[in-house]
């Protein structure tokens, strides 16, 4: 989640940060002396805890998994610090890597300490300089897509990221892994079967159509509005954040989510969309902006949107299936699967215009 500087106003509990350990850590790894002062939790969302300190005049964030870890966060946050790392020297705007440690034992979780990034989110709303220009927001939408392109660019094996994914068959897994990861969803129980439209038709297509090749590169994975944070004196990206979805494959994928998840022409607003929208390029004018950065094929573009439509519209729907199953609020679940029926009908749309 987004290092915002927004502040939550919980205390910070002793049991989650060992504020004594990592004290003891960062003095074992020379970064600064003293007591650790002005700690407080970063809002940012529940997948991960974020702790913002200073120690001798210099501002840290601690990053690590949640007090009840999943079974892979650990692994999670070692492949994070492990991309931000390679992404050191290069021009994709991204949080400071200070240090890392992967032994879950010293906290209790693997974590890493970076740089507090000055920007905000913008789907959480707009400063006065962003919402009152639509030139500006304009000029949002080009560095998203100059990020992206700019993450495309990055020569993963120089950057030392060989083996952080497997590219090989990478395209080809993409829709048997998706279409068996909603099938698994009836192991849930409850009455759920997937109402989803032109479900068949849209994997289908995809099979038709997918690209004979690509060159391989680094992927961010969840690349939208939502994860990205901006400067605050002007329209400049200040870091893409959340990485925990990093792997190495087809780059094309992140263009294909920004696709997913923009407005149509019609401007009307999705949930991961900016208020005002007005400014902000067409989509087409998104994906001319990032060829202008990249030497990447895009002539099969509309596969890759299609592709994010698919595969995070069967993600949102485990929510539902799991809330026709008793495990989640049933209003949450509803909104999910409505979301998903419109990512359907956007998958379907791309296909009927291509």
């Amino acid at each position: 989640m987004p290092v915002a500087d927004e502040e939550r106003e919980n205390p910070v509990d002793p049991s989650v940060v060992d504020v004594d350990v990592l004290r003891e850590w960062m003095d074992g790894h020379g970064l600064g002396s003293g007591p650790l002062t002005g700690l407080t939790a970063l809002a940012g969302g529940t997948q991960n805890l974020l702790l913002r300190f200073e120690r001798g005049g210099r501002a840290d964030v601690l990053r690590r998994p949640p007090e009840h870890k999943r079974k892979n966060s650990d692994e999670t946050m070692r492949r994070e610090a492990r991309v931000l790392a390679a992404l050191v020297g290069s021009d994709v705007p991204h949080p400071g890597l200070i240090a890392a440690e992967p032994d879950e034992t010293i906290l209790g979780a693997v974590f890493y300490l970076m740089e507090p990034v000055d920007g905000f989110t913008p789907t959480t709303g707009l400063p006065e300089l962003h919402a009152g220009d639509p030139s500006v927001r304009r000029e949002m939408g080009f560095s998203l897509a100059d990020a992206a392109a700019s993450l495309g660019r990055v020569d993963y094996q120089a950057a030392g990221l060989e083996g952080f994914g497997k590219p090989d068959g990478y395209l080809e897994r993409q829709v048997p892994r998706w279409r068996s990861q909603l099938d698994s969803y009836a192991e849930l129980g409850g009455e759920w079967t997937p109402e989803i439209p032109h479900l068949d038709r849209v994997g289908d297509w995809l099979e038709s159509n997918r690209p004979a090749s690509f060159d391989p590169g680094i992927i961010h994975g969840d690349y939208h509005l939502g994860n990205v944070m901006y400067r605050h004196d002007g329209p400049a990206l200040a870091a893409v954040v959340d990485w925990e979805l990093a792997t190495i494959g087809d780059p094309l994928i992140d263009l294909g989510l920004i696709m997913a998840f923009w407005p149509d022409e019609d401007g009307q607003p999705t949930a991961l969309s900016v208020t005002p929208w007005e400014g902000f390029p067409s989509i087409n004018e998104m994906v001319a902006r990032y060829g202008e950065g990249s030497e990447r094929d895009l002539s099969s573009i509309e596969w890759y949107g299609v592709l994010a439509c698919y595969k995070t519209g069967i993600i949102l729907e485990g929510t539902h299936a799991r809330a026709q199953a008793g495990k989640a609020p049933t209003s949450f679940g509803d909104l999910l699967h409505a979301t998903t029926v419109g990512l359907f009908h956007k998958a379907e749309s791309i296909i009927a215009r291509t």
